[in-house]
């Protein structure tokens, strides 16, 4: 399997996309991090992923929390080794007008989408940095590049990540380590099901593709770029919005 003995730490992995990227990469061989806020649900994931055969652990982290973060790796430094594998995944919104919005839902949602994937990352690539090798995938968002009404805030932070992910991209791949970017679009999961079927509908006519994506299709995607076929991959954006955005 591609990823036999990789270390791979999935923020945001109890549930949604990061539930089905954990259960791609320890398909893949990796032992899998679920690293979440969410400790009973990433630790549900992770004995279902272990029933199926997979390698799988479960971590508490507030990845907007500097000392929590860094007592996260330490703590993965200690009982595995250094880590081969970082997705940030963790995100949420606080969707509102920009008039009508609140300071505290403006901080809140770039403190767990952009301040979270600096925390992670930096962390991430002073233990890859010893070992000369490793990637990084940040999940941005479609969101991130053409704006979306009602989600400034979401926007701000999906943006601000596809510009930090290019300038770590050029600190870190003098030592081996690649960092890229996924902006997916509208996916079904969680987030998507609770809007009205009306909704939905308007959504799906805008996409070419006709549907909204699976998670599996974002899944697949990070499957790829950390493994050794994407050796000469980094610093990119993959846009998966079925054409939404071309």
């Amino acid at each position: 399997m591609e990823l036999n003995g990789k270390i791979a730490l999935i923020t945001g992995g109890a549930q949604g996309i990061g539930r089905t990227i954990s259960e791609e990469l320890a398909g893949q061989g990796a032992h899998v991090i679920l690293g979440d806020v969410n400790l009973e649900g990433a630790e549900k994931t992770a004995e279902e992923l272990k029933g199926k055969g997979g390698k799988a652990s479960a971590i508490k982290i507030d990845v907007s929390n500097a000392s929590d973060v860094q007592s996260v790796f330490d703590l993965i430094l200690k009982e595995y080794k250094p880590v081969d594998i970082v997705v940030n995944n963790a995100g949420i919104t606080r969707d509102g007008l920009l008039v009508r919005m609140k300071e505290v839902d403006w901080d809140l949602v770039l403190n767990i989408n952009l301040k979270g994937s600096f925390l992670c990352s930096q962390q991430a690539a002073k233990q890859m940095m010893k070992q000369k090798s490793g990637a990084i995938v940040n999940i941005a968002s479609i969101v991130g590049v053409m704006g979306n009404f009602g989600q400034a805030n979401y926007s701000a932070s999906k943006a601000g990540l596809i510009g930090f992910t290019k300038t770590l991209a050029r600190e870190v791949a003098p030592r081996g380590i690649r960092a890229n970017a996924i902006a997916p679009g509208f996916i079904d999961t969680e987030m998507t099901r609770i809007l009205e079927e009306s909704v939905r509908e308007k959504l799906i006519d805008q996409i070419p593709l006709a549907r909204l994506g699976q998670p599996d299709d974002v899944a697949n995607c990070v499957s790829f770029l950390v493994s050794e076929k994407a050796s000469y991959i980094t610093g990119q954006v993959i846009n998966i919005n079925g054409g939404m955005l071309m």
